[in-house]
């Protein structure tokens, strides 16, 4: 088949990959333009457009599409079968949907009806979900509202991480994709609605989800969001007035009742008390304008004594 290909980071660059694999054509590739990285904010290619360039595609970058004339005539001309989309980041405008005879084909990362929009992988893992997986369907103007064609389960071990999951996602969902154009190109794949009333929203991450509250959550409960939101924002929490990171921590096998937020040192252990009397041990922190270092290092060097309250 001839297709468009959307997308713009590592995420979607094994489904182009798979596709070009599978022998279909690919005469453009529409990905987001190049963007400062780094703290030399040098202008650097999204990953979809250097494998693009690297298998000899033709890759152009806009900034916008909706009420792009020359872009739309483009695609006109190119008169593709499919448009696929893979975590693109733009809009599909309605004249884009309507364009090619199968539709536009969007590879999501979750189970939908749940976690629609923009982190959904993350927010599976800080929400506690043990099952997650891929979804392709078609999309159409609301937000990962379209009718579902496949989907594909995947575990979710207790130790992962989203950046974990991200790979394995990212590579499992790209013959998932393959054989949807396949299904749908042989009229054996029927595109079936979402139950909305099912439905869950994932937003794009703030900095502030990272924020621990021991307060208001379980150990169990801040362990998953520290999963969930790795890289990125992490998890963090203030003592004497400075921000304290958390780069590794598990939950304690302990049971007591506490003020939240209260520190407990145990035998170079840093444990800090949470919600409905759970506790969480803290096994690598970083305090502001310091180096990260093991829990035992940080309560010596910093003269932490039990009491010490953080939050």
């Amino acid at each position: 088949m001839k297709l468009v290909f959307c997308g713009t980071p590592r995420f979607a660059v094994p489904t182009l990959e798979a596709l070009l694999a599978a022998g279909h054509d690919i005469p453009l590739v529409v990905t987001q333009p190049d963007r400062p990285v780094g703290r030399t904010q040098q202008l650097a290619a999204p990953p979809v457009k250097q494998a693009a360039l690297a298998a000899g595609l033709a890759v152009t970058q806009l900034e916008k599409i909706r009420n792009n004339d020359e872009f739309r005539a483009q695609l006109t001309a190119i008169a593709p079968d499919a448009i696929i989309v893979v975590a693109y980041g733009r809009i599909i405008p309605p004249w884009m949907l309507a364009l090619p005879r199968l539709g536009c084909i969007n590879l999501h990362a979750s189970l939908l009806p749940k976690y629609r929009g923009a982190a959904p992988i993350q927010w599976a893992v800080a929400e506690g979900e043990t099952v997650t997986g891929n979804t392709t369907m078609l999309l159409e103007e609301g937000l990962d509202t379209g009718p579902i064609l496949l989907q594909e389960e995947l575990a979710i071990a207790p130790d992962q991480t989203a950046a974990d999951l991200f790979d394995v996602l990212s590579v499992s969902g790209a013959p998932l994709v393959v054989r949807t154009l396949a299904g749908l190109d042989a009229g054996t794949i029927m595109p079936r609605p979402q139950d909305h009333a099912r439905a869950t929203l994932a937003p794009i991450l703030t900095r502030d989800e990272g924020r621990m509250d021991f307060s208001a959550r379980t150990a169990k409960q801040l362990s998953d969001r520290w999963r969930g939101f790795q890289p990125w924002p992490g998890a963090f929490t203030s003592l004497n007035g400075k921000k304290l990171i958390v780069h590794r921590l598990a939950v304690a096998a302990r049971s007591a009742a506490a003020q939240p937020g209260s520190v407990l040192v145990d035998n170079g252990r840093m444990l800090v008390a949470c919600a409905q009397s759970t506790w969480l041990e803290l096994i690598e922190v970083q305090l502001e304008g310091k180096k990260r270092m093991p829990a035992a290092d940080f309560l010596h060097g910093f003269q932490i004594r039990t009491g010490a309250q953080l939050g």
